[in-house]
């Protein structure tokens, strides 16, 4: 049989949904590097320059009141829109020259973070209505596969666009990416459900179904807090990496390039081969096995050992995404579409949100304790949420009873707000 990737590239909709995601990632990773840098060389302040990826990711801890508006319209025009909106957003940038205008670069960061979690959210929903189940599992992997090569590329590139033109150059790139993957959504043909209506129901009542459905589902549920548990780990791990590269291989600063370069190809080798692994076990399996791998590879830092240290890297790299294309796979075939943006945006808070945290506090830890101490506990926190996804194997059974019994009463829930309009 070959590459199963083969399968689902001959889908028109997984092409031109690849490609527009292509030319995004890329002006997202090229802008978000660019924009540290721009704030450091106007300002000359470190705190200042880390305050531009807080922006970008603050927004996300907003996921389900922000996702909660791809599930009352059409997914498709929403993403064509909020593709061009943002290429809009972006143009007050060209106007900013010093440290007294550095504001609008904060404010525009924003509106970038804002509208990443809501086109993270549609896009969940459009590609359960565009891409056969099937297919899935194959098409996360290679989303997976995109995001981090342009992730090795994109910021390369958009530095040396940077040093060459500045800040303005970079942000009129990332302009132009997003008109481009606007493109891309408008030539995607999908036959959408239409939005159902949601009564006199509050916004924030909304929202809290999207949680409500993921608490309930045990399938799920189970994926998501190993899923959040792990990225958590990853955070502390994150946060150790130049112990490790200092007290540990005694190199400099810039070789923790080398090792992220490593665990990105790590990464795009498992994004190839997702779906086929897929296919062949559960997504608590898969997930279980790669939160293992990545447990295992964050262990085996604490050797001083070059070797050693970058076969972890690689072992990071490969089997941290493994419990997130798990998470969203399921996402996608067990939410009801109705409720499927809110709980792709809820899922997201809860994966993403303990990364920055932890990133956080393990910056604080590596003052008071050994950075090989916060590795191994790292490793063993994420070996438990390994075996935590593995103690679900009833878990599937008690799933479709649960999250059907929810799915109908919500439904009936929008059938009376339908019928007392």
């Amino acid at each position: 049989m070959g590459w199963s990737g083969v399968r689902v590239l001959r889908d028109r909709n997984v092409v031109i949904y690849l490609s527009g995601v292509i030319v995004s990632v890329f002006g997202n990773s090229a802008m978000s590097l660019a924009a540290g840098v721009w704030t450091k060389s106007l300002t000359g302040s470190d705190s200042l320059a880390a305050l531009t990826t807080f922006c970008v990711w603050a927004p996300i801890l907003f996921g389900p009141l922000i996702g909660t508006l791809a599930d009352r319209v059409h997914r498709r025009p929403l993403l064509i829109w909020s593709n061009l909106g943002m290429a809009v957003a972006l143009l007050p940038l060209l106007s900013v020259h010093s440290s007294e205008q550095i504001w609008i670069l904060f404010a525009v960061l924003t509106v970038y973070g804002v509208s990443s979690v809501l086109m993270d959210a549609a896009e969940s929903a459009l590609v359960a209505a565009a891409v056969p189940k099937s297919l899935r599992g194959d098409f996360n992997g290679l989303r997976m596969t995109v995001n981090e090569s342009m992730k090795l590329v994109a910021p390369l590139l958009g530095a040396l666009l940077f040093v060459r033109l500045g800040g303005r150059a970079v942000a009129l790139l990332d302009a132009v990416t997003f008109v481009l993957a606007a493109i891309a959504f408008a030539l995607i043909r999908v036959s959408e459900p239409a939005p159902r209506s949601t009564g006199h129901q509050k916004f924030s009542v909304q929202a809290a179904e999207g949680m409500r459905y993921l608490r309930r589902h045990p399938v799920l549920w189970r994926l998501v807090l190993a899923g959040a548990a792990t990225m958590g780990m990853a955070g502390l791990n994150a946060a150790s990496v130049y112990a490790v590269v200092d007290s540990g291989l005694h190199r400099p600063p810039a070789f923790v390039g080398v090792l992220y370069a490593v665990q990105g190809v790590g990464s795009v080798v498992i994004g190839l081969i997702a779906g086929t692994l897929l296919r062949r076990m559960p997504e608590r399996v898969f997930a279980a096995a790669g939160i293992f791998l990545f447990a295992l590879g964050v262990a085996l830092r604490v050797t001083p050992s070059m070797p050693v240290v970058l076969l972890a890297s690689a072992m990071i790299g490969a089997g941290l995404p493994c419990v997130l294309i798990a998470a969203l796979t399921a996402v996608q075939r067990e939410s009801p579409d109705h409720l499927l943006g809110r709980v792709a945006a809820t899922a997201n808070t809860l994966l993403y949100a303990p990364n920055a945290i932890a990133l956080a506090a393990g910056a604080g830890l590596l003052t008071l304790v050994d950075h090989r101490l916060l590795l191994l506990i790292a490793a063993v926190a994420a070996a438990i949420a390994a075996l935590s996804c593995l103690l679900g194997s009833r878990a599937r059974t008690q799933a479709t009873v649960t999250a059907s019994a929810e799915t109908a009463r919500i439904e009936g829930q929008g059938a009376e707000g339908t019928e007392a309009r």
